[in-house]
């Protein structure tokens, strides 16, 4: 897919905006297969997972490693749960392997739709059934998809950081997306646009600029928002940021020109960091999905489909999603998001997807207390 421009950019930015993002995604780290094992019950024989990469976000094998480990095994399934590390290539070998093995269901948490849809087709004409699992492949082949409700997760971007500007009549923002090969990335966008570009035309805000950030690749998104403040003259109201690793890139320049703590910046996904940052009150907001229900639906509707029960498994995913590139309605499983801002932290933690004691640390320790968090 070629790049998309949410907005007017800089020409100073042309040169940096084509680099790739090949490095940052190349890392090695967290990376190799695990499996249920032996005794992890899987009579029902093994799934295979691939992820994207750990680069950008902690939440592949922070939270959805573990749980479609657990969920998998839940429905009687070994696992074979590997990570791509950002690289095409790798995705593609990975999935060979696992087609050969002869797994049950392919679940495909893919880098882009291109090799989304290559692994697909050839584990189609292998007769193994494919999930796209957080990430719709479009002009895919995949039946089925289970993800959040991204669309609303924009929505909710857009509505706390207008909730935020309400004082600041003619506030000016920034918008610092995700990747435009993410179909997510731009259902993101849409989200936010419902809220703010009526705002936006009314005058209400400004959009100083909106730019799409290559791989979600955080030192490129800050690098990037540096160069958009500086080019407005240092002055920001507020800042869409598409999730914690990008608001964590854009905060850190914030600090440099003491403008942290009093530029709302949005988020997403919850990470400890993330959560660290609007505990300070760096960060106006997260977005909190619950992953462990993604990973549960997944492995339902995996369930299912390795018994070629049909019915089944268009009673598991009762929503659709359009993949406008291949004219077509994907059956979906589209679970709900949640909003997080300082008074809402202590939910995820109370859900048990971080721990306390590794957010509760240092500088944020005596917010915590006030919190109630414990």
């Amino acid at each position: 897919m070629r790049m998309k421009h949410y907005g007017a950019v800089a020409v100073a930015l042309a040169g940096l905006l084509t680099l790739t993002a090949c490095g940052s995604n190349s890392a090695s780290s967290g990376g190799n297969s695990t499996s249920s094992g032996g005794g992890g019950g899987g009579k029902n024989g093994t799934v295979g997972v691939i992820l994207p990469e750990t680069a950008t976000s902690a939440r592949w094998e922070g939270f959805d490693r573990p749980m479609l480990q657990k969920a998998l095994s839940a429905q009687g399934f070994d696992s074979d749960i590997e990570n791509a590390q950002g690289d095409v290539q790798k995705f593609s070998t990975l999935a060979d392997g696992m087609i050969a093995k002869g797994v049950k269901v392919l679940v495909i948490a893919s880098i882009n739709s291109e090799v989304g849809n290559a692994v697909a087709n050839k584990a189609h004409k292998a007769g193994i059934p494919t999930i796209d699992y957080d990430r719709l492949n479009l002009g895919g082949s995949s039946d089925y998809y289970v993800s959040f409700d991204n669309v609303k997760v924009g929505a909710l971007q857009g509505q706390d950081l207008a909730d935020a500007l309400k004082t600041k009549p003619g506030a000016q923002v920034i918008e610092v997306e995700g990747a435009p090969t993410d179909n997510n990335a731009t259902l993101f966008h849409q989200g936010q646009e419902q809220v703010l570009k009526p705002l936006y035309d009314s005058g209400a805000l400004k959009l100083v600029a909106s730019q799409a950030i290559d791989g979600w690749d955080n030192q490129k998104g800050g690098q990037v928002f540096e160069q958009l403040l500086t080019g407005n003259g240092n002055k920001i109201d507020g800042v869409v940021a598409a999730n914690d690793g990008l608001a964590g890139a854009i905060i850190t320049v914030l600090k440099k020109n003491g403008l942290n703590g009093k530029v709302p910046v949005t988020g997403q996904d919850a990470t400890t960091e993330g959560l660290k940052a609007v505990l300070r009150g760096d960060q106006y907001m997260t977005v909190f999905k619950p992953i462990e229900e993604e990973a549960a639906s997944a492995a339902k509707l995996a369930a299912a489909l390795a018994k070629g029960d049909k019915a089944a498994a268009d009673a598991i995913a009762t929503a659709s999603s359009q993949d406008p590139k291949g004219n077509r309605t994907v059956k979906s499983v589209l679970l709900d998001p949640q909003s997080i801002t300082r008074d809402q932290v202590k939910v995820v933690v109370d859900k048990g997807y971080v721990k306390a004691s590794d957010l509760c640390s240092g500088d944020v320790a005596s917010v915590c207390t006030q919190l109630g968090i414990s």
